[in-house]
């Protein structure tokens, strides 16, 4: 188990947060840029020092603060995993694995590094250097290295954003199943909430320096704890005002115009949220029909096709994303400038405090 509970104040930056990650686990800090999700990294690893705080792997403790406990970076045993990779150029990617062997006698060190780089799928690349190989490939060697002084915890900064995007999802696929064999606690950062759910057992979201939700992808999604929250899993997110209306359901005003409905309770400012793969979109006349609640005019202003799936932006008092199959897509003939209805039931809105 890798425990870490920190404070610190970078400028005007601070850094308050309590995170556990289970051994053979992966814990993801998810959030935007400047949220501090590479300072938690920085100070578990021992590069950043924080006014108060405590890091523990197991039965060590890395860092208390209180008893004066600072184990240095070398002793700490902490895989890292650099957002771009840090493989070193002049060497080969065996002797880049092999590197953080050197109490072992060369050929145990040679032994070794091949060992992970064919449990990777680059064995055959092992005298190749980090510049004659794909970001797939240096991804592998850069997990190999972290993961060749069989470190007591692993540290990943944003593994896939170095690759392009057709390399992501296999790599992504890859990255997860590693994970899960090392046996270790994994920490892992990224500002993209699907690779998120894609490589963690459990996610914390964070921002300015806090973690304000946390749970699994699925938790996360079904009930969002903030507007943040819910936009940052995907959500569209729709401001207005909220009073109780008939039938059980609460009335919102949408700032800018428009009403909508929804089973959750609410009163005064709140922030509606619906999913975009729950909105519908119909022609004219077309929206009256079912048993959808929410309705709003629309005009496209995007279309976007994700294999079977077609991503829709439209422009209403406030922006809305839909997400489509390719067939509706066709069949309402979607261009950009078309005048279509969105709904939505107003089971799938749900109401949050701003």
């Amino acid at each position: 188990m890798l425990r870490v509970d920190a404070s610190l104040v970078l400028g005007r930056f601070e850094l308050d947060v309590a995170l556990e990650a289970p051994a053979g686990r992966c814990l993801v800090l998810a959030g935007p840029s400047g949220a501090g999700k590479t300072t938690v990294l920085r100070v578990v690893a021992g590069l950043v020092r924080p006014r108060h705080g405590h890091v523990a792997c197991g039965e060590r403790t890395w860092l208390d603060t209180e008893r004066r406990i600072d184990v240095p970076i070398e002793r700490r045993r902490c895989g890292y995993v650099f957002q771009d990779y840090a493989l070193f150029g002049h060497l080969s990617a065996w002797r880049n694995v092999a590197y953080g062997l050197r109490e072992l006698p060369r050929a145990e060190r040679r032994r070794r590094a091949h060992e992970l780089l064919d449990l990777f799928g680059v064995a055959h690349l092992a005298d190749a250097h980090p510049r004659t190989l794909s970001g797939g490939e240096r991804q592998r060697v850069a997990l190999a290295r972290a993961l060749a002084p069989r470190p007591h915890a692993l540290l990943l900064d944003e593994p896939l954003s170095a690759l392009d995007a057709r390399t992501r999802a296999a790599a992504g696929r890859e990255l997860a199943s590693v994970l899960r064999e090392t046996g270790v606690p994994a920490l892992l950062v990224t500002h993209d909430f699907t690779e998120a759910a894609l490589l963690g057992d459990h996610i914390g979201v964070i921002d300015g320096g806090r973690v304000i939700q946390h749970g699994t992808a699925a938790d996360l999604a079904a009930s969002p704890a903030s507007a943040f929250v819910a936009d940052f899993t995907g959500a569209v997110v729709l401001t207005g005002m909220a009073a109780p209306g008939a039938d059980g359901l609460t009335h919102v005003v949408i700032d800018g115009g428009g009403e909508l409905l929804s089973t959750d309770p609410g009163s005064g400012p709140v922030a509606a949220s619906v999913y975009p793969w729950e909105i519908a979109l119909a022609r004219g006349d077309d929206g009256r029909g079912g048993s959808a609640q929410n309705r709003l005019a629309v005009e496209v202003t995007s279309v976007t096709h994700l294999g079977n799936r077609v991503r829709v932006g439209l422009a209403a008092p406030q922006p809305l994303t839909a997400e489509v199959t390719a067939p509706a897509a066709r069949d309402l003939e979607l261009a950009p400038g078309m005048a279509v209805v969105a709904s939505w039931k107003a089971a799938a809105t749900r109401l949050l405090k701003l």
